[in-house]
């Protein structure tokens, strides 16, 4: 199964494209989504605390652009939003 990451914001420094591509098993989370990119970011980043810090603190949504939590289940290919914090004043 296909699943397609849409970076925005901050994240966006964590592709040369505006997404990220990961090929999993069949029915996984937004925790184990979660997990592949903070792998990414120890492999490609050397562990930048920072890209981790975001990841964490990182709203996600579904193809239909509805917030979903860690335990929503992917079972087919499926392109999902990440959307991180914020900052302002």
């Amino acid at each position: 199964m296909k699943v397609i990451v849409e970076l925005y914001g901050a994240t966006k420094d964590l592709s040369d494209k505006n997404f990220l591509e990961f090929k999993l098993k069949n029915k996984v989370s937004i925790k184990d989504i979660k997990k592949e990119i903070l792998n990414l970011i120890d492999k490609k980043f050397k562990g930048n605390q920072n890209y981790k810090k975001i990841i964490n603190n990182s709203a996600f949504c579904s193809s239909k652009d509805n917030i979903v939590k860690e335990n929503y289940i992917i079972s087919k290919n499926e392109v999902i939003g990440i959307i991180p914090p914020i900052g302002g004043g």
